[in-house]
């Protein structure tokens, strides 16, 4: 039986939390982007920025919706200026 490694809306959500991040239980991938983007400082930038490398190019899964949320608002957010 093979496994993959699938990262849903309540993956992303808890790896945020692991990051510091408030984020309340039951939002979308959207609004948990929204709500990591509202407290970020220089070294939560830094992490989030990690995580964002780690979920795009690791072997997981993204769900649709994570992926879509990652590409529209935190990827724009998280560029280089």
């Amino acid at each position: 039986m093979m496994h993959a490694d699938l990262i849903d809306q309540e993956d992303f959500r808890e790896r945020l939390l692991a990051l510091g991040f408030s984020i309340p239980q039951g939002v979308s991938a959207d609004q948990a982007c929204s709500h990591a983007l509202s407290g970020l400082n220089a070294e939560r930038s830094t992490a989030l920025r990690r995580l964002v490398e780690e979920l795009l190019g690791g072997s997981a899964t993204l769900l649709p919706a994570v992926r879509e949320a990652i590409s529209r608002t935190l990827l724009p957010a998280l560029a280089p200026r």
